[in-house]
C-alpha cells in the first residue's frame, strides 16, 4: 500500500512541477512587441472596452465564464458556432470620443500548443467609421501571456481575482511579421490592404466573470494616401 501512495504522491508532484515549469519557463511565450510599434507609417488607433457588459452586445454559448450581454441576447448554442464569441462595441479615438462601431467574432484556434506557449484564437473584425468607410481585420491571437500572467494567478488567489496592470500585444499573425491582415471594404479604405495589431490592457480579472476592468486597441497601419484622423500618430 505504501508503494501505491508513494507513486501517487510522486505523480502529483511531477504534474505540479511540470505545470509550474510550463507556466514560468523563461523560454516559453515571451511577450512580443506589437509588429506596428516601430513602423514609420501613420497609424489609425481605435479603442474599445474589453469588458462584456460595456459593449453594445456580447454573446457566446451561455455556459462560458463571461456571461452574454444584455441578459436576453440570443446565445450561440448551435453546434457549428458553439465555440464562438461575438461582440458589437463602440470604437473610440485617442480622446475617448466615439468614432465608429466594431463587430468581432472569435473562436479557439486548432493550432493551440501550450507546450510551445501558443494559446491561439482566430478572430475577425468588421470596423465601420461613419464618413470614412469600413474594413475587415483577420488575425490569429496568442493569449499565452494573458493566461500565464492573469488567469493562472487569479485561480491561485483565495478571492479568485487578479488585480494589477497588464498590457500586451495579442496579435500573432497571419502575416509573416506577426501582424493582422486588414482589407478595406468601403469608403476611403476600399480595396486597400493594410497591416494591423490588437493589444489589451487589463487591471482586474475574476474567475467567475473574466475581465472586469480592461481596454483594447486596434492599430491599423495606413497607406500614405489615407489621412490619419482618429489616430495618435
Amino acid at each position: 500500500m505504501k508503494y501505491i501512495v508513494a507513486l501517487a504522491v510522486g505523480i502529483v508532484c511531477g504534474v505540479v512541477l511540470f505545470a509550474a515549469g510550463l507556466a514560468y519557463s523563461p523560454f516559453i511565450g515571451q511577450a512580443a512587441l506589437s509588429p506596428l510599434s516601430v513602423t514609420d507609417s501613420q497609424t489609425l488607433t481605435l479603442g474599445y472596452s474589453a469588458v462584456a457588459s460595456d459593449s453594445v452586445m456580447f454573446t457566446n454559448d451561455g455556459e462560458s465564464r463571461v456571461s452574454p450581454f444584455p441578459e436576453k441576447v440570443q446565445q450561440l448554442w448551435e453546434a457549428p458556432i458553439q465555440q464562438m464569441d461575438a461582440m458589437v462595441t463602440v470604437l473610440t479615438d485617442s480622446q475617448n470620443q466615439a468614432v465608429g462601431m466594431g463587430i468581432k467574432m472569435a473562436s479557439a484556434g486548432e493550432s493551440t500548443r501550450l507546450l510551445e506557449g501558443k494559446a491561439l484564437v482566430n478572430s475577425v473584425w468588421y470596423v465601420y467609421l461613419p464618413g470614412r468607410g469600413g474594413f475587415f481585420v483577420e488575425q490569429t491571437e496568442n493569449y499565452w501571456g494573458y493566461l500565464r500572467d492573469i488567469v493562472l494567478p487569479a485561480y491561485k488567489s483565495s478571492a479568485g481575482t487578479w488585480k494589477g496592470i497588464w498590457a500586451g500585444n495579442v496579435t500573432a499573425g497571419p502575416g509573416v511579421s506577426g501582424a493582422a491582415r486588414v482589407v478595406g471594404g468601403s469608403g476611403e479604405f476600399d480595396g486597400m490592404e493594410m497591416n494591423g495589431a490588437e493589444s489589451l490592457s487589463v487591471r482586474t480579472w475574476r474567475v467567475s466573470g473574466g475581465p472586469l476592468a480592461a481596454d483594447g486597441w486596434l492599430t491599423i497601419e495606413l497607406p500614405d494616401n489615407v489621412r490619419a484622423a482618429t489616430s495618435d500618430r
